[in-house]
């Protein structure tokens, strides 16, 4: 808890990380100064990209006293706006999983090498960012140590969404998940829906799995985001962080 003599200070910059099959991807960093020991989070981007809200996100992270990575999992599509760079990859049908899960191991043995690190990591995202958080969780062996899925569409699949890059639904990997799984959704989405939720629920309760969902009444897809009024929820998204925030100090302290 935050004392008003404590002194803070925040690292935040982009850098390079080795990514899946050793290729260089941009990351942002963002860590509290000071020698540490933190705990690490690898931040995993939603699907508009690797954009400001994201940057913001990690040094909230920060301020918060864990070291953050978050790596640009659009990087090899060249470069421009958040925007039209996320178009490009959209038109492109979007990033293979097995790509993420080596980008967003690369960012796990990044955090993991650092001297300042307490050598606990967990890995969060939201939309697409929460559905690749339980994949590399779930795939990535002696991994993270707690995986949060924000309203994280596409974790239940049905034979239809499969294809060359998506070719197993996460959903189906729940028997692989060894860390601890916090998992936040509106009641109003559409991605995923509730019915989604039960589903995912219920693999993880036949699997006997560590996990903890909360489901928010009066909130739909993406309720953190305070750059959408449309639909950002102030009530349900102030729980929600409060909630994410105990989760992580809990498993990774």
């Amino acid at each position: 808890m935050y004392q008003t003599d404590q002194y803070m200070g925040t690292v935040a910059e982009t850098m390079t990380i080795g990514g899946h099959g050793g290729d260089l991807i941009h990351a942002y960093l963002a860590r509290p100064l000071g020698p540490g020991p933190f705990p690490g989070i690898v931040l995993v981007h939603h699907l508009p990209g690797w954009d400001e809200w994201y940057r913001e996100m990690a040094r909230k992270f920060a301020d918060h006293g864990f070291a953050v990575v978050s790596p640009d999992l659009y990087c090899r599509a060249g470069h421009g706006t958040p925007e039209d760079v996320a178009a490009r990859v959209r038109s492109e049908g979007g990033v293979a999983d097995d790509q993420v899960v080596g980008d967003v191991a690369g960012a796990l043995a990044f955090l993991r090498s650092q001297p300042y690190a307490n050598g606990k990591v967990g890995v969060i995202g939201t939309c697409s960012g929460g559905r690749h958080a339980v994949l590399a969780a779930s795939l990535i062996e002696d991994g993270f140590d707690a995986v949060a899925d924000l309203w994280g569409g596409g974790v239940v699949m049905g034979p239809d969404d499969l294809n060359d890059k998506r070719p197993v639904a996460p959903v189906d990997y729940t028997k692989d998940l060894e860390c601890p799984l916090l998992g936040l959704f509106g009641n109003d989405d559409s991605s995923p829906t509730p019915e989604q939720v039960d589903q995912h629920e219920a693999e993880l309760k036949k699997h006997a799995k560590q996990y903890v969902f909360h489901r928010y009444d009066g909130a739909g897809h993406g309720f953190f985001y305070h750059n959408r009024p449309s639909a950002y929820r102030a009530e349900q998204a102030l729980d929600g962080w409060q909630k994410v925030f105990e989760f992580f100090e809990s498993h990774l302290g």
